[in-house]
């Protein structure tokens, strides 16, 4: 990471101070008060360089403009049946803060399955979390350590990933985009843990998709992590598949009632799904619960994208074939 000097964030400053009214509005939600830091977050984004961070902020800007995303917290996913539903197959949540105060997500990459909705409520969900952390985790948690937090940890289980994970690679690419051109720098570190012996085979396929910035943040543990993770978190704050005795262990290392933090019924996603159901009805009369998800513009797939899927239909056609396929499956930039 480049070191961002004053000097780069004023010009940046002077620079977005002419953008027209509707994104300096939409930059004042955005920044909530630590436009400095921001600013250092897209400068960090683009090394330094101050006409390609503006850019950089400026598209995000259009893009929070054109797709609603201020307004994004008070879009609920009905029916509730269908939210439970994108939370089931969807598995994310936040099993506390690191000793440094960050925020700890938990992700199960292994058993989320994106087959209950379709992608735009899957897109909607994952900005509405984005969203619900910079506007209202974030902002808690420097005001109970008394200091800026800015960014989260991310831990990524990996418990029951099978190759047929990569069908969703169109979609986690889209998610990954968005987080990269919209949210950068708001992950410290993002933690591998429980990984089966197919890891190794999909991140030689998913890693070249990633931004370098991003390569560099991933971190592979041993088994469950849990003893590296206690260097720099409290055992409360550990996301529940990280309590085992060891690697591949189902049984916690203390009593069993330990919390699913990708339940819906976690304090967490229901803190998240009260306020948004609030923040609508605050902006206007309840109407008749219906289906329908809140449509976000996303980038379409890099072309390296296609020709990794097209590939992977070629060779990962039936069961019997899969591993030795992955081994001669050639990715551009591996």
């Amino acid at each position: 990471m480049v070191f961002i000097s004053e000097e780069m964030i004023k010009q940046l400053e002077t620079l977005v101070e002419k953008v027209d009214e509707p994104l300096k509005k939409t930059f004042q939600n955005m920044h909530n008060g630590y436009q400095r830091e921001t600013l250092e977050r897209f400068l960090n984004a683009r090394d330094g360089n101050v006409l390609n961070a503006l850019k950089m902020l400026i598209d995000c800007l259009n893009w929070r403009v054109q797709n609603e995303i201020d307004n994004i917290l008070a879009k609920p996913i009905n029916p509730t049946d269908l939210y439970r539903a994108v939370r089931d197959s969807q598995l994310i949540g936040m099993s506390g803060y690191s000793k440094e105060g960050l925020p700890v997500i938990a992700i199960g990459v292994g058993r989320s399955t994106y087959d209950k909705a379709s992608i735009h409520y899957y897109v909607q969900s994952h900005i509405q979390l984005n969203e619900y952390r910079d506007r209202v985790i974030l902002p808690s948690a420097t005001k109970k350590f008394g200091r800026y937090v800015g960014t989260c940890i991310k831990i990524l289980d990996m418990t029951g990933l099978k190759i047929s994970a990569l069908n969703q690679i169109k979609l986690l690419s889209v998610i990954s985009t968005i987080d990269d051109l919209n949210y950068p720098e708001k992950t410290e570190t993002y933690y591998i843990v429980n990984a089966p012996y197919i890891f190794s085979a999909c991140w030689k396929v998913v890693r070249p998709l990633l931004q370098e910035r991003t390569r560099k943040k991933v971190k592979v543990l041993s088994g469950s992590g849990r003893d590296e993770l206690l260097k720099i978190m409290d055992y409360e704050s550990l996301p529940h598949f990280c309590r085992r005795d060891g690697s591949g262990s189902s049984r916690h290392s203390r009593d069993g009632a330990v919390g699913d933090c990708f339940s819906f019924d976690h304090p967490f996603h229901q803190q998240l799904y009260n306020y948004v159901k609030d923040r609508a009805s605050l902006v206007g009369p309840v109407a008749p619960v219906r289906h329908g998800s809140f449509h976000v513009d996303f980038p379409e797939p890099d072309p390296d994208l296609k020709i990794i899927e097209c590939e992977l239909q070629k060779r990962l056609g039936n069961e019997n074939g899969i591993d030795q396929s992955l081994h001669e499956l050639k990715v551009n930039g591996d």
